[in-house]
């Protein structure tokens, strides 16, 4: 018979009131503790800020190649959403740690065989991005960072899912 609220328990469920046992850490889950994890999260962020050049002239290149305006409206909303991003990052990092992020140096920038090529490097860039940040956010205390951190991580899972219906689109293989 169901245990209504008000019946006793019984002495093999444990009592609410009772302190939860210890867990024990094991390998790769140290990525989940604070602040051990600090560090690194920090570093992602730097990595993540550090692209931000060649991410822009991604962006541009993919907008050039476009095959139609309903690409290019969807390629420009992402990259809108990106240079949010990176003001987020850099106001998390500075909020953190007291410094501010250097401007990113000028790097190279190669451009894809295809637009189609260019579509799939971003969709697998969305998905390195998500476990990144994912990473980041473990290491966030600050309810409001924590907030910054979801709309990145779920404007990047949006993301992927739009560059999904670009190559679907555009008949990409």
């Amino acid at each position: 018979m169901p245990q209504t609220p008000f019946q006793p328990q019984t002495p093999e469920q444990p009592r609410m009131t009772e302190q939860p046992q210890a867990t024990v850490m094991k390998p790769g889950q140290e990525i989940y503790t604070y602040p051990q994890n600090l560090a690194g999260a920090l570093k992602l962020i730097e990595e993540a800020v550090a692209g931000e050049n060649e991410d822009r002239l991604f962006y541009q290149y993919l907008i050039n190649r476009a095959s139609s305006e309903e690409d290019k409206e969807i390629i420009r909303g992402i990259r809108e959403n990106e240079i949010t991003h990176f003001g987020l990052f850099r106001q998390i990092y500075s909020q953190l740690t007291g410094k501010m992020l250097p401007i990113p140096e000028e790097v190279p920038f190669e451009e894809p065989a295809s637009y189609c090529e260019g579509l799939q490097k971003a969709l697998m860039g969305e998905q390195n991005a998500v476990a990144k940040y994912r990473k980041i956010l473990f290491a966030m205390q600050n309810r409001v960072h924590i907030n910054m951190l979801t709309e990145i991580i779920t404007d990047e899972i949006r993301h992927g899912l739009l560059y999904n219906y670009l190559l679907a689109k555009n008949c990409c293989r």
